[in-house]
């Protein structure tokens, strides 16, 4: 019995982070700034090619906007995702395909309660 609630448990909590991964995804590849935005933890690092730092919520919101802006995306695309051997953090590796370039971009997940957060988020030129 105690085995059946165990898998359950674990199996709720990876569909969680998979959709969570997934809507990420899309909003990346659609260059849905605010959709992205509310996966942000209350503070995020943020990386934008050679410009560093940990913004708030909101700052990061509007500096991924402008980058979405500047850059519009065409398409994101998964290269690797995995998750850490406790399963409380998860990351993603991906190409975002742009007007003018290919950036590649990584993302760090945390559970936070039930829900996943974005701490940090890098979107580096190749």
């Amino acid at each position: 019995m105690k085995t059946l609630l165990f898998v359950m448990l674990f199996s709720s909590l990876t569909t969680t982070n998979d959709f969570s991964l997934a809507s990420i995804s899309r909003a990346m590849n659609s260059g849905d700034a605010e959709a992205l935005g509310q996966y942000f933890d209350n503070s995020i690092e943020l990386s934008v090619m050679e410009n560093e730092d940990i913004y708030s919520k909101a700052q990061a919101v509007q500096i991924v906007k402008d980058f979405f802006n500047q850059h519009t995306p065409k398409s994101f695309s998964q290269l690797h995702h995995g998750s850490s051997p406790a399963s409380d953090s998860q990351y993603c590796i991906g190409n975002l395909v742009t007007s003018d370039n290919t950036y590649r971009v990584y993302i760090y997940m945390k559970m936070n309660g039930a829900s996943t957060v974005i701490q940090e988020i890098r979107f580096d030129q190749e």
